[in-house]
């Protein structure tokens, strides 16, 4: 679709910060309108019509990861932010929150919770490094800030501002 024609979409949203160790569940991601576009991201999806953002959380991690967490074992939010993703269909503003769940050691990851889109778009999971050299973009761009914030609970939540995450700018146009 030509990016000018892209329709503009909102929502709310979580993501999760798994820690196992120094290790961080992401998974990589792509645009399936962009073959070779891709990049990692924190588990995490849209908040569903009457859900709280906890529950949100909750769900998505089981959904994407196969990992079950306990309300009391789920700290946050952290941060709040404003994403602007560019896709190849469309333009997505998303109030997200941010999340964090520490467990032991990494686990294994299940996806047969994925929903069609993510099998399609969903390339993989790694529990990655912060900081490790990627050869796509790590999102959240802020994802440095968050594992320092991890650690600072008397801070949350943090306002990150807004920030444009994108395959297809934003730049080239929308309806």
């Amino acid at each position: 679709m030509p990016p000018e024609q892209r329709p503009y979409k909102t929502r709310r949203a979580v993501r999760v910060l798994v820690v196992a160790q120094d290790l961080l569940l992401m998974f990589h991601d792509q645009d399936p309108g962009l073959p070779g576009s891709g990049w990692w991201v924190l588990p995490g999806g849209g908040i569903d019509e009457g859900e709280s953002p906890r529950e949100a959380a909750r769900r998505e991690l089981a959904e994407e990861s196969g990992y079950v967490v306990d309300d009391a074992d789920l700290h946050g939010p952290l941060a709040t932010r404003v994403v602007l993703h560019g896709y190849s269909d469309q333009v997505t503003e998303q109030a997200e929150e941010f999340f964090l769940v520490r467990v032991e050691d990494p686990y294994d990851v299940d996806v047969s919770g994925h929903t069609a889109f993510e099998r399609e778009s969903v390339q993989g999971h790694a529990w990655r490094a912060v900081g490790e050299t990627a050869a796509h973009p790590v999102w959240p761009l802020e994802l440095a800030t968050l594992v320092a914030l991890a650690g600072q609970p008397e801070l949350w939540p943090v306002d990150l501002g807004q920030v444009e995450e994108s395959p297809v700018p934003i730049s080239l146009g929308h309806r």
